[in-house]
């Protein structure tokens, strides 16, 4: 293995099966109906929405609220999905800024393919924490991405954080 080169493996799966259109139904669905672990990301449940890790992440960090219905019109949705897509905005905030202490923070949604949705039937918003300096040369140069923590380690930290405001009684 050479010594000038930095690996993203876990990319090629996603453009792989991006590629070949792949997608076997909706990710969103089919994770919220398993367990809550390292396996399917999900961080925290709400009444209505749900908090999950980008499995492919701008940054460490980057997270995503989205309703558990399949809908893909923010106009769609019910007050009351809208408002807890805020709550849970809100708790993913806190969550990031305990555990990763984030200089910044993107929040927002695509919508429609052209508007770079990538699951553009089912509503989420992203939440990408950001710190000075996060955007070097890499992405621009040898179009890398450089991740510095494992997903695994994330999701254990911030589903920490979003227990303990759980125990709390704080959403």
């Amino acid at each position: 293995m050479s010594e000038d080169r930095l690996w993203a493996p876990w990319r090629m799966k996603y453009i792989e099966s991006a590629a070949k259109g792949e997608e076997s139904g909706c990710f969103l669905c089919d994770n919220q109906k398993m367990e809550d672990s390292a396996d399917n990301l999900i961080i925290h449940r709400g009444t209505l929405c749900f908090v999950i890790m980008n499995l492919y992440p701008y940054n460490n960090g980057h997270l995503m609220v989205a309703t558990y219905r399949h809908v893909g019109e923010l106009l769609e949705i019910t007050p009351e999905e809208m408002a807890e897509i805020a709550e849970l905005t809100k708790l993913s905030i806190v969550a990031l800024r305990e555990t990763m202490n984030p200089h910044g923070l993107n929040i927002g949604m695509n919508l429609g393919r052209v508007a770079g949705a990538g699951v553009e039937d089912h509503l989420h918003l992203h939440i990408v924490p950001r710190w000075n300096g996060d955007t070097n040369f890499m992405p621009v140069v040898a179009g890398i991405k450089v991740i510095s923590e494992s997903l695994e380690e994330s999701y254990r930290r911030l589903r920490a954080a979003f227990l303990r405001r759980k125990a709390k009684g704080k959403r």
